[in-house]
């Protein structure tokens, strides 16, 4: 009877045994996983209605694709691009496949290879320009072995001719025959005081001049410019320093409406009476790097020595005022924010700081430790720290201002 207890407690003892060896290697896996996972970057690829994921420790996402053996052309559209740094945890990353594409533009017959899908991108990948009044078409090559591609894409040119409405004269295009075609594609209505320079069925001819007029009072609505905002995004992940148009800003359209007064042809006055706007314009959004570099100056510092690029040694320090009055200069007219950081810039995003002017002089541009700056404003430390900079934050108050 003892001796079946004895083996008993031996079996119990083994099973605890090997429980606590099967926690300890789960623990052991869990945490090299996760070692593993904190050193790499994870890669989701979409590639042809095909997903796949991987970890991977390169540098930019083409040797991450190169690694993992996904071999791409040179004109394969990688998004992002291929030579992008890996900086964050994980990316989604889209490859669009090249395909040859027959251009067909008038005489003009060329072959590409464009990953595109859209007429402009394929036109610019074929060293063609087109026109908004251009007609394009995408249609499945009628003559596969002939061309050598699957798409054929011909492009209807429209003509070119300088159209002068009511003494503005504007280079156009049109894909209208006549002149009254191209009256009406452009929206334009004579009225009963209407004029044009050639009856309306003159046959429309490159290069030609057409001028419209009312005689006496009338109204006319023009389409024109707007200009586009600007917005900044700071990147903790990119460096101080970097800086990127993600999207490039497009000026809006706003349809102003004026009141105009013509005798014998000729306008001698014009009066807005009406605007409104027909199309947005396209915000420009810039990325720019706010990631400290070593060696930054902070709030906590205060105050310290730094050598820039050049050798120079800078005493740096810091400053929180209302910077509006200061922003009257180098074109800034008034305007400034405050970085995530609490480091306030311009509007070009350079670090705003004050310097000696004998050795910087206003507006000029320069480097600190906390990024690239420019000069605005000047003070007493400058006589004992000639090389010194005043760094403007909102390290004290804190108001966002």
């Amino acid at each position: 009877m003892k001796l079946w207890a004895h083996k008993h407690f031996t079996v119990r003892s083994l099973f605890a045994s090997l429980s606590i060896v099967a926690i300890l290697a789960c623990l052991n896996l869990t945490s090299f996983v996760h070692a593993q996972t904190d050193t790499k970057t994870l890669i989701t690829v979409y590639d042809r209605n095909t997903e796949s994921s991987f970890l991977t420790d390169k540098k930019t996402i083409g040797e991450a694709l190169k690694d993992n053996g996904i071999e791409l052309d040179i004109r394969d559209s990688v998004e992002p691009s291929r030579d992008d740094e890996l900086i964050a945890p994980d990316y989604q990353v889209n490859i669009y496949r090249a395909r040859p594409v027959f251009v067909i533009d008038g005489s003009t017959r060329v072959k590409i290879m464009t990953p595109y899908q859209v007429p402009e991108r394929i036109a610019k990948d074929a060293g063609i320009t087109i026109y908004p009044e251009d007609a394009t078409r995408l249609l499945p090559s009628g003559d596969f072995i002939g061309d050598g591609a699957g798409l054929q894409m011909s492009i209807d040119r429209a003509v070119p001719l300088t159209l002068d409405l009511y003494s503005k004269k504007t280079l156009i295009r049109t894909q209208g025959d006549t002149v009254g075609e191209m009256l009406k594609e452009k929206g334009i209505v004579l009225g009963v005081n209407g004029r044009v320079s050639v009856p309306e069925t003159t046959p429309i001819v490159s290069g030609m001049e057409v001028r419209v007029w009312q005689e006496g009072k009338q109204t006319v609505t023009l389409d024109e410019a707007t200009p586009f905002t600007s917005e900044r995004i700071f990147d903790a992940d990119r460096e101080v320093g970097y800086k990127v148009v993600s999207t490039v800003g497009v000026p809006g359209v706003r349809a102003n409406t004026y009141e105009i007064e013509v005798k014998d042809g000729v306008e001698i006055s014009r009066t807005k009476i009406a605007s409104i706007v027909t199309k947005e314009p396209v915000k420009q959004i810039e990325v720019v790097g706010i990631k400290n570099r070593p060696g930054a100056l902070t709030h906590s510092k205060g105050a310290q020595m730094w050598t820039d690029s050049k050798g120079v040694v800078h005493r740096e320090t810091y400053y929180d005022l209302n910077m509006s009055r200061v922003m009257q200069s180098c074109g800034q007219g008034g305007f400034y924010e405050v970085r995530v950081d609490g480091v306030k810039v311009d509007r070009d995003g350079y670090v705003i700081i004050a310097a000696n002017y004998s050795r910087y002089p206003k507006c000029s541009i320069t480097e600190t430790s906390v990024g690239p700056a420019k000069v605005y404003d000047t003070g007493g430390f400058a006589a004992n720290h000639p090389d010194g900079f005043d760094l403007a934050t909102d390290w004290s108050r804190a108001d966002g201002i």
